[in-house]
């Protein structure tokens, strides 16, 4: 029997979908479930006729690989990875490549690429979105790991990528160790901020001006044509008009409460760990836990009251409003998640491609859209760029958005309405274009009750004060604080 360019365990919906994939480009796969059944189903089912074949062990699959052996794991993040990392490591020599496929935590990534590397192996792990369709059709990669299995898996993780600008595959190598993890995770965060925006504005259509979903699926439909062409839009058209037999509207059938996978989470997480203030996607997260309080929510509709507000204005001018809103919001959840990337990149001495990251987001994935074509742009001009918001497009569309985007979030507070990812996404904006913010009252408090010491504007960066600010509290001071 020939034997198989790459081997996969997991057949899961995920996992299925990628060898089906691997298979549609020539590419021999072995697979293997550890439940054994799912792996003849597959056989005699939806992979009958093609070229791949069923291992009904881990020894008999690697076995079926040619050498250095790529095996593919697409299981569940956490202990599973590591127990099936042990089952392997018997049936494998040096220079073999094991490839986590799964949503992986980058500082779990980072642990396994030195514990394979230890034992001569090479661990790659990578990014994977699109979900069933991206991994069916060509989804996003984002691989990193153990840099020389990369020319070992770039053929084929080229080959079942998504394409864009005429073939350009939406996979490359992002880093070594975890970044692709991390970059992975970062687009999972942004993921979570698209989405509450997305949310807030259909909040606002419907709660604040009234809308029905027949006059709100055209107004995402017009708005996928333009600045906010994106996966996320379009498929919100789509939920918007999906009727059920009964004539009613899916969505409005749906609970209000939120569920979350955990990377988004992990964004959050690693921004506070880093300094970084990921404000929108913070907030987004914080979101889904306040939604899934339902029960909670319910009894305090009946008891907490708000403002009486009835909308007077032109309603196309601030469904207009509204579409700025939503697309400057969108600017800083993004130049949010970027500079989160480069604090990890100088963290953890990674030379992320921040232009060939939005390259990679262009399609397959969920937060794909027209909007990361000019991310590329603003760093292909200028690599070394500081923030997003610099870039003279960003910054002109800022511009051109911010009156709408002021009038909502005012709008909303008036009616009563939350739109927590929109409010800190200016809040952040305001405070980002502050030469002078009030954390100098905010030093002075921490130096009165703990001596915590401040620097001065009259005098070079660097150097600490203590005031005895009661005429008691002495001249000790506690340790410098952390910028």
């Amino acid at each position: 029997m020939e034997q198989s360019d790459i081997g996969l365990v997991g057949l899961g919906v995920m996992g299925q979908n990628l060898v089906l994939n691997m298979n549609d480009h020539g590419y021999k796969v072995a697979v293997y479930n550890r439940t054994i059944t799912k792996v003849d189903d597959f056989i005699n089912g939806t992979a009958r006729g093609t070229e791949i074949v069923g291992a009904h062990s881990i020894e008999e699959l690697v076995g079926l690989l040619k050498t250095p052996r790529r095996v593919m794991l697409l299981v569940k993040a956490g202990d599973p990875v590591d127990d099936f990392i042990e089952l392997l490591l018997p049936f494998l020599e040096q220079g073999d490549i094991i490839i986590d496929g799964g949503n992986s935590n980058y500082q779990d990534t980072i642990r396994r690429t030195t514990y394979l590397e230890s034992k001569g192996l090479l661990f790659v792990g990578t990014g994977v979105s699109g979900g069933e369709e991206g991994a069916r059709h060509g989804p996003s990669l984002m691989p990193g790991g153990s840099t020389a299995a990369w020319p070992h898996i770039k053929e084929i993780f080229q080959s079942i990528a998504a394409k864009v600008d005429g073939g350009t595959p939406c996979c490359d190598w992002v880093g070594s160790d975890g970044a692709g993890h991390y970059v992975k995770m970062t687009h999972n965060g942004i993921e979570y901020g698209d989405m509450q925006l997305i949310s807030e504005a259909y909040d606002l259509l419907k709660n604040l001006i009234g809308l029905d979903n027949q006059e709100m699926q055209a107004v995402f439909k017009k708005w996928n044509q333009g600045k906010l062409d994106s996966y996320l839009i379009e498929i919100t058209s789509d939920i918007l008009g999906y009727k059920e037999v009964g004539g009613e509207y899916t969505v409005d059938q749906i609970l209000d409460s939120a569920g979350q996978k955990g990377t988004g989470k992990w964004t959050a997480i690693s921004a506070l760990e880093m300094g970084i203030p990921l404000t929108l996607i913070s907030e987004s997260v914080s979101s889904r836990f306040l939604s899934s309080l339902k029960k909670e929510r319910v009894k305090a509709a009946k008891i907490l009251t708000g403002p009486d507000f009835n909308f007077t204005g032109d309603k196309e001018s601030f469904v207009h409003d509204i579409h700025d809103a939503l697309y400057a919001s969108k600017i800083i959840s993004y130049a949010q998640g970027y500079m989160l990337m480069r604090a990890a990149a100088q963290e953890y001495d990674w030379e992320l491609d921040f232009g060939g990251i939005a390259l990679l987001w262009r399609g397959g994935c969920i937060i794909r859209s027209a909007f990361l074509g000019e991310i590329n742009k603003a760093y292909t001009k200028n690599p070394g760029l500081d923030n997003l918001l610099l870039d003279d497009y960003f910054k002109t569309e800022i511009e051109i958005s911010q009156a709408g985007w002021r009038r909502v979030i005012a709008k909303a507070v008036e009616a009563g309405l939350p739109v927590p990812a929109m409010s800190s996404a200016l809040a952040f904006y305001d405070g980002y274009r502050a030469e002078r913010l009030p954390a100098n009252l905010l030093q002075a408090q921490r130096d009165y009750f703990g001596a915590h010491t401040y620097e001065r504007i009259d005098h070079p960066r660097g150097k600490f004060f203590h005031t005895n600010w009661t005429g008691s509290g002495g001249n000790v001071t506690s340790s410098t604080y952390n910028v």
